[in-house]
């Protein structure tokens, strides 16, 4: 009797604490793939970069705390005070160089951690940038995201432009991606950049135990839901990823993999988890794609941008209905609304 009740316990046990175990297990794998990484030279600088960077960063951060957000918005339209690579964009794009560009910082962090990012955006051209703050003591995707969806439509309201791009780092990306495939997100965000962004979660959160670690664990019921199938999302993911990030753990977590959402993953060699958004292929991949997409999310010029996906076709046809659609007399095809 003794020995069946042994046995009758010992399932109850393996139940609780199993995926701990396997989060260690994981977290350990993950790790000697990080020494991999970084045992390169590619991984030696960027490591050593990254160390630089977050003792920057950690003098930078009270900066960052200084009111819930900041915008560098671009008034009126004059250019001849521009200088030639901030006055080229809009020239050749204005639509695309006044779309909003919200940024949005991970957990425990604020918006300093976009100094460079911004001030880069800013270089090309691009005429409004927001930054904003949610707290460090956020518990819960769900109630962050839908935070996040009321400063996206005060941004549409003030501007006029129906959709704008957002830019998430680390839990940034998960939150904007919670809202744009659970929330209708979609019908207000063109682009959906991530960056270092635990899509799958990550065995880090298995470190320490509450309810927003607990989300963020590979399996967890918030990445079951997410992992549902969204239908007919008008968003475009442009996600990156690096093989020496030592956060999100295994590193290919990182990366978005959905069968409903037209992804473009970028995996980088030798950047660590804080230097994604100073690393300058980043920085001008991310200028590139959003100066480059019409607003079926397709490439507007050829060879600038390779992002593009599954909908291609979708998108020319798009571009065909624009052609034939009757237009009012400010060049906006009648029925479209504002510039998006």
């Amino acid at each position: 009797m003794p020995a069946a009740a042994g046995a009758a316990r010992t399932p109850r046990h393996i139940e609780t604490s199993g995926p701990r175990d396997e989060g260690l297990r994981g977290f350990a794998a993950a790790v000697g793939d990080v020494a991999g990484a970084l045992l390169t030279p590619t991984g030696l600088a960027g490591a050593a970069l990254e160390a630089t960077w977050m003792g920057l960063h950690l003098g930078l951060y009270p900066l960052g705390l200084l009111g819930s957000r900041a915008s560098d918005r671009r008034q009126g339209y004059r250019l001849g005070h521009l200088p030639p690579s901030q006055r080229g964009l809009a020239i050749q794009n204005v639509e695309a160089a006044e779309t909003p560009i919200l940024l949005v910082h991970g957990m425990v962090d604020n918006r300093s951690i976009f100094t460079v990012l911004r001030r880069g955006l800013v270089r090309r051209g691009f005429g409004r940038i927001e930054t904003i703050n949610y707290s460090i003591f956020t518990g819960d995707i769900r109630a962050a995201a839908a935070e996040l969806g009321a400063e996206v439509e005060r941004i549409v309201e003030e501007t006029g432009y129906e959709r704008i791009h957002v830019i998430g780092h680390s839990m940034g990306g998960l939150i904007a991606r919670y809202y744009v495939t659970r929330l209708g997100g979609d019908e207000h965000v063109h682009t959906l950049v991530t960056l270092g962004t635990p899509h799958q979660g990550s065995w880090f959160a298995y470190l320490w135990d509450n309810g927003l670690t607990r989300q963020l664990r590979p399996g967890s019921a918030l990445m079951r839901e997410l992992a549902a199938p969204v239908k007919d999302c008008r968003t475009r993911f442009l996600v990156y990823s690096s093989d020496l990030d030592q956060v999100v753990v295994p590193q290919r977590n990182a990366a978005l993999h959905h069968p409903d959402l037209d992804v473009h993953n970028v995996v980088l060699h030798g950047v660590g988890h804080m230097s994604l958004p100073i690393t300058g292929s980043v920085v001008h991949g991310i200028s590139t794609a959003l100066a480059h997409l019409d607003t079926s999310g397709a490439t507007v010029t050829p060879g600038v941008s390779s992002l593009q996906g599954r909908r291609a076709e979708a998108a020319v046809a798009h571009r065909g209905r624009l052609a034939t659609a009757p237009h009012d007399g400010h060049g906006t095809a009648a029925g479209l609304g504002a510039p998006s």
